[in-house]
Parts: structure tokens; sequence; C-alpha cells
């Protein structure tokens, strides 16, 4: 048992345990939070608050959305772009409508809550980072994943440590974990915000006399204040990281993150239009991402058919486009004759390749180029679709 477990007892306002054959977790809920990791021999012991089989009685859909910051902001972009524009009457209010997709309400909430109330039954679908979505929803089986890479959002849940004194040389997990100076009495002490995964990670790589403390603030000054060791938060270029003399190590990323759309298992298969609107959702995302970044090249060619023009195209690497140059006629009136000594091509070409597929045309005979960016790519049933009906049972 922890030598620090009676200051934990002492300070918190409500506290339980977590320990299985090789660990113990001690947590306690309070203005700041403490856990511990250190060897065990009891058994597990989990207490699981009720979950209710059935879904909360109501007609309208509920899509939670962030209420504040870049995720906010971004949200609201990806939505508008997908010709999903949220309406919403009164700036200060939390509740907000999509006209184009009928009977669905959206909530604006903070992200933590937007997967509590998708756990308690309270939203149906939501958009927010995994990593709020993993602390949060600690592998609960209502959740699903129904689009795991919209584009935006994206960091990475990492430890870092000093780069001076005792840590100057450690640069990997592995050796983090092997320097002698952690013990039951003196733990590594990490200052984190993620008291669900920090521990879970720790305990699968084998680390066993950890501490974990959440304070307000920034966590980078924690290391240098002396109230911490390391630090497990959230990294997107790492630029606050370095000015503040810390460093990433190997093996020490927990978890890649960006935004997802993620429901209610329950909601989708019971409560009446919620499938069929995640359906739309979900092509509309999928639709816009696919296009994001890709042109339409439209250019003319003569040639004597076109087989002999689609061959001749086909044979530059870059005017594949997506499943294959479009050829069609251009017909023109000549001596009162109507004749097709032109022929249209048309491909979709991504924009870092789009000069060198200009060139490309060129070089086989093209001409009077035009280029116009995509909106949307509608292909045949998404993958992501397929799958959410499997884990379904559908």
């Amino acid at each position: 048992m922890s030598l620090l477990q009676p200051y934990f007892q002492q300070c918190a306002s409500a506290a339980f345990s977590i320990s299985s054959p090789s660990h113990s977790f001690y947590v306690s809920v309070s203005k700041r939070t403490f856990i511990s990791c250190c060897s065990s021999q009891s058994q597990t012991a989990l207490v699981d608050a009720p979950v209710d089989s059935k879904i909360a009685e109501r007609d309208e859909i509920r899509l939670g959305l962030p209420s504040k910051g870049r995720m906010a902001a971004d949200t609201l972009d990806l939505l508008k772009d997908c010709q999903l524009s949220v309406k919403q009457v009164n700036p200060r209010q939390y509740v907000a409508q999509i006209p184009q997709l009928s009977n669905l309400e959206v909530w604006f909430q903070r992200p933590k809550d937007i997967v509590r109330k998708l756990l308690s039954g309270d939203l149906d679908l939501g958009i927010v980072g995994l990593d709020t979505v993993s602390e949060y929803g600690q592998g609960n089986e209502d959740l699903i994943i129904v689009h795991d890479a919209l584009d935006y959002g994206d960091c990475r849940l990492s430890l870092a440590i000093p780069k001076y004194g005792i840590f100057e040389n450690i640069n990997s997990l592995r050796e983090l974990a092997e320097m002698p100076q952690w013990t039951v009495e003196k733990p590594l002490r990490v200052a984190t915000g993620f008291t669900y995964l920090g521990p879970k990670f720790m305990k699968e790589h084998g680390l066993k006399h950890v501490i974990f403390s959440t304070a307000d603030g920034a966590l980078e000054a924690a290391p240098a204040m002396g109230i911490a060791d390391a630090i497990l938060d959230l990294v997107s270029s790492g630029t606050t990281l370095r000015e503040n003399n810390l460093k990433e190590i190997e093996g020490g990323v927990v978890l890649e993150s960006q935004a997802v759309l993620v429901a209610s298992r329950k909601a989708l298969i019971q409560r009446k239009g919620a499938l069929d609107t995640t359906h739309e959702i979900l092509e509309r995302f999928e639709a816009h991402l696919r296009a994001l970044g890709q042109f339409t090249v439209t250019a003319n060619m003569r040639g004597s058919s076109a087989e002999e023009v689609a061959e001749r195209v086909l044979t530059q690497p870059s005017l594949a486009g997506l499943q294959g140059p479009t050829v069609c006629p251009v017909f023109c009136k000549r001596d009162g004759k109507v004749t097709a000594d032109y022929y249209a091509i048309v491909i979709c070409v991504p924009k870092k390749a789009l000069y060198k597929s200009v060139q490309q045309l060129r070089a086989i005979g093209g001409s009077g180029v035009l280029i116009s960016p995509l909106t949307y790519i509608f292909d045949e049933e998404t993958p992501r679709w397929r799958e959410l009906l499997s884990k379904l049972g559908i």
C-alpha cells in the first residue's frame, strides 16, 4: 500500500480504489486530484453505475458540438462546407438547428460533457476529439466512432520530461521506467488532466511507481516548479514543450487524436430517424473530405477515336484520375457537316500534382486546359457506413 494513501484520504472529498494482482490505483476527487500506482496483491474491485438499456423518450435527434475554442470554430466550418450550416438565433443560446436536417437539434456543450451526455442518453451524436472520447468514454461499448478522421484538431497525448537534470540522458519510456529513483516512497510524479488514460498507459507499460496529479494552470510549468517530474498532455507542434525545456520521449505517445464523429449505439438502434440522419451526415463528410485538395482538369485533344486519345492519356502517370480519364467527343460543324476532330478529357488531379498534370497534357497534345476545384466526391457506399452497420449488427 502506498505510504501517501493517508494524505490522499485526508484531502479527498470523495475517493475510490481500483486494484489488480500487480498494481493499485488510488484516486481522490477534489479540486486537486492524485492517482498513484504501486504494487498490490488484492483483487480487482470495480463499481459500475447502472446503465439504462433504453433511451430517453423524445422525438428530436440531438447532436452535441463543442461550445468554445478552435475545435468549435473548425467544427462549424466543416458543417458549413458540407452544406449543413448551423443556425443559431441567439449566440448566447446553447441550442440551434441545421435546416437541412429536419428533426435535428444542435446542442453546444463542453467536449467532455458531450461524451458524458452520449452515455447518459441526453445526446445521440457528437463531434469531439478522440482524446476526449477515450478519456471520458473509458471504453464504454455504447460509444461508436462513426468517422475517425475529420481532418482537424490533430494532436497527440504524449509524455514529456525535462531536458535537464536527471532526465538529460533519458530519451525513451523504457529508460524512464528503468531509472532507480522511482520507488514506493518516491514515485515518478506526473501532472496531467488525463486521469483515466494516464494510469492505464503506465500500467500497460509496466511503470509501477507512479503518482498522477492534476492542478489548475499550464502543465508545462509543473516540472520547473518542482511539483511534478513529468507531464502527460496534448501536443500539436511541440513548441510549448520546447519553450519550457521539456522533451517528448520514444514510446511516450499515448494516443494520436483528431476530431471524430461519435454516436450512441442505443440511439442509432432505438431512436427513430437517428440512423438515417447519421448516414446523411457521414456521406456529406466523406464526400467533402475526399474532395479536399482535388481539382477537375478539362482539356481538348485531337484524336482519331476516344480509345486512341484515352490510350495516349494513360501513358502519363499523373493523368489516371480517380478510376481513369473521361473522354468524350467535341462536336463542331465543318462544311455543313457535324464532325468530332477533338475530344475532351476530364480527370481528377490532387493539388500537389496539378502543374505536372498540365505539363503532361500539353506534351501529348492537350490544349484549352480548364481547372476548377472539387467540392464533393460522392463514391459508392462508403466503407465507414458498412462498418457502422456491422457494428450495429444490421
